[in-house]
This record gives structure tokens, C-alpha cells and sequence, in this order.
């Protein structure tokens, strides 16, 4: 069998069983009419349905195909004896003098009441095309068949895909009810109450045996502008208190040229001498009087 059509009956059968519950061993009806095919092209029946439905089967047939097997022309030992190991599946139709049809046997095991559902989910194997046509009109019901030393897998029918889309219409129309406030709402709702209240019970009680209230504060979130991300904010620098900056040039001082350097030497030497010529007094010499001539003594100057 080929990767795409082995893909495509995966896909086919996973839908089978969520929508309708179908498990394996697949219970797998089988009529006469296969069986004489299979025999004839030397199909092995068993194997192929395995890897058609991708998982394990087990084989089924009704009493009356038993006796259509018996009542063959000509009559086939091999075949009887290989159909004596699969289930007989008890149709209730034994007790009549002629075997019921193929068509009516199957379509009774498959939907005994005509409700109209396939109560035992069977997959049906027929090779009968009016055997199919009449269980396309029933839901939920796999049809496989033989088609040129082929085992093919049937697309669901038009009334399987119907009842698949009512299905899942009630089930999204149950979510939008259950998010609205359903049962399974409240449900929830009256959990977190009950939490809640044993919450505050306990709370209650811790604080009625340390004399205080035990609640905790809770923290009111201020809303505003959000600043920028600190990760991506650049640190600012810090200074250093005897030193330049990071990553500041250090200035180099000014070299005193000789032209700076005269003003100052001139105004330290007219200061010195300033306070030389302050420092300096005249002084006036007394000469004491030479004989009696009564000459007035002579002034000298001070010599220094």
C-alpha cells in the first residue's frame, strides 16, 4: 500500500474514532461474496484489512454467509474451513429454512432497531455494491472493498459527515456556553469561594492567637509611564575626588615664560627699597662748646 493512500486511511479511521468511538480490534463484518474474491485472487483478507484500518482486527461473520458459503456452487472446503476460524457473529436467522440475503442479514446486525446507528461499530467488508449503498445512509459505518487485487477503505459517507458537523457544532455551542457561565463556571466559581473563606479563616484564627491583625497588606500597583529598561540604560560615571573623570584628558599647566617672571621681580626689588629709605632717619650731632667765645656750635651732617 502507498505512503499517501496509507496517510490518507490514518486520517480517515482517527476520525472514525473520535467521532464514533471505534477501537481496536476493529470488529470487522465480512459477507460471502469478499471471501469468494479474496479466495479467488489469492488475497490474504486478514493482513490487508490490518494494514488498511492500521491497527489489529477481528474477523466476523454471520450465520447466514455461512450457510451462502455451504450453498455455493461449486462448493469451496478450503474456504469453509478458513471462514470457520473468524467469529460467527449470531444473527438469529438460523432457525429459518432459507438463509436471509446478504443485504438483509448485515443491515440488521448492524443497525438491529433502524434507529439508524451503528450500535457495535462495525467496519463493514462487502463486496456487494447495494450492501454499501444502503449503509452509506447509516452514520459511523466503515465500508471496505476489493477493487482489482486492492483493498480499498471507502471517504465517509455524506451522512456520516453530516452527523460529524452536528457534533461538533453542539460541542463548540457547549464552550460558548461553559465560558459564558455554565455549570462547570460555577462549579469553579464556588471552588475559589471555598478557598477563599478558608483562606481568610486561617488568617483569622493565626491573628486571634498573636493578639494583632494577621492580613496581609496588599500592594497597590501604581499605574503610570513606564520608564526605559534599566539593562539598557548606560550607568552614569562616577567622579573622582582627586583625580579628573574617567575618561577625561588630563590639561596640562601653563609654563611661566620670563615675560611673567620680570614684573615680579621688579615690584619685590622697589618694595626692599622702600623699606630701606623708610628704615634710614637724619639725625642732627650736638658738639659740646670749645672755650668762651660763645661760637655757636657747628651743624655737622650726618654721614651714613
Amino acid at each position: 500500500m502507498r505512503g499517501k493512500r496509507a496517510k490518507k486511511y490514518r486520517k480517515l479511521m482517527h476520525q472514525y474514532e473520535i467521532q464514533f468511538s471505534f477501537r481496536e480490534p476493529y470488529q470487522v463484518l465480512l459477507d460471502s461474496a469478499i471471501l469468494q474474491e479474496t479466495a479467488q485472487k489469492k488475497i490474504d483478507l486478514v493482513g490487508r484489512l490490518k494494514g488498511v484500518l492500521g491497527g489489529e482486527v477481528k474477523p466476523m461473520i454471520t450465520q447466514c454467509d455461512m450457510r451462502h458459503l455451504y450453498n455455493a456452487k461449486p462448493k469451496d472446503e478450503q474456504l469453509i474451513l478458513q471462514a470457520k476460524t473468524y467469529e460467527r457473529r449470531r444473527c438469529g436467522h438460523h432457525e429459518l429454512e432459507e438463509p436471509l440475503s446478504s443485504l438483509e442479514c448485515i443491515s440488521q446486525c448492524v443497525d438491529p432497531k433502524g434507529s439508524g446507528t451503528n450500535k457495535h461499530r462495525y467496519v463493514v467488508a462487502t463486496q456487494d455494491p447495494k450492501i454499501r449503498a444502503a449503509l452509506r445512509k447509516i452514520p459511523g459505518v466503515p465500508l471496505v472493498y476489493v477493487s482489482k487485487s486492492v483493498v480499498i477503505l471507502e471517504p465517509m459517507a455524506q451522512a456520516t459527515e453530516e452527523q460529524r458537523e452536528r457534533e461538533e457544532r453542539a460541542k463548540f455551542k457547549m464552550g460558548l456556553k461553559g465560558r459564558r457561565g455554565g455549570a462547570d463556571a460555577n462549579q469553579k466559581r464556588k471552588r475559589d469561594d471555598e478557598d477563599e473563606g478558608a483562606q481568610e479563616h486561617g488568617t483569622e484564627s493565626i491573628a486571634a492567637e498573636s493578639g494583632g491583625d494577621a492580613r496581609p497588606q496588599k500592594k497597590k500597583r501604581v499605574k503610570g509611564p513606564k520608564g526605559p529598561n534599566p539593562l539598557s540604560v548606560r550607568k552614569p560615571k562616577k567622579r573622582q575626588a582627586d583625580g579628573p573623570r574617567e575618561g577625561e584628558a588630563v590639561k596640562p599647566k601653563p609654563a611661566k615664560t620670563n615675560e611673567t617672571r620680570q614684573p615680579d621681580e621688579n615690584a619685590t626689588a622697589a618694595s626692599a627699597a622702600e623699606g630701606e629709605e623708610l628704615g634710614k632717619r637724619k639725625r642732627k650731632r650736638k658738639h659740646k662748646p670749645k672755650g668762651d667765645g660763645g661760637a655757636a656750635p657747628e651743624e655737622d651732617a650726618d654721614t651714613s
